[in-house]
């Protein structure tokens, strides 16, 4: 299960009733990702959610593929968020009130470390295979990323 199905919309039975509409809990689901990208009832959001959620939708939801926004894009931007809030040097609890001050988005830091763990492990696997190729250039690039996210 990647990490975007494990992110939460923050206070989402008060932004449904603002919405007036049942949006649901996962913030990269299709309902939400529909809500957010046509913008429809935004309106009705007090000022301060509106704001976060319009972040959220350029900041994620922005892209020229013609599948917008269930192109994949979206999950791969947040994902890289949420690298570059690690290589910041945060972990996995600072990251999750990060992503929810910004965003209005939380997910469970045991399920934040669980990614960054398996990000370190993919990265430990493709050192080993550049080193293997006898690519060096790439083996110390790989190691250099793996060590910024292992800190």
């Amino acid at each position: 299960m990647a990490i975007t199905d494990k992110i939460y919309v923050k206070n989402h039975r008060q932004l449904s009733s603002q919405l007036e509409t049942n949006i649901p809990k996962g913030a990269f689901k299709g309902a939400t990702l529909d809500i957010l990208f046509q913008g429809k009832g935004l309106e009705k959001l007090d000022d301060a959610t509106r704001e976060r959620v319009l972040d959220f939708a350029t900041d994620f939801l922005d892209c020229d593929c013609q599948n917008n926004p269930y192109c994949g894009c979206p999950e791969r931007k947040f994902i890289r968020y949420l690298l570059e809030l690690r290589a910041q040097g945060l972990g996995p609890d600072a990251i999750v009130d990060v992503m929810s001050d910004d965003y209005m988005v939380y997910a469970y830091s045991g399920d934040v470390l669980s990614f960054l763990d398996s990000g370190v492990r993919t990265l430990e696997a493709a050192e080993g295979l550049a080193r293997v190729e006898g690519n060096d250039d790439a083996s110390n690039k790989i190691r250099r990323t793996k060590q910024e996210l292992s800190r």
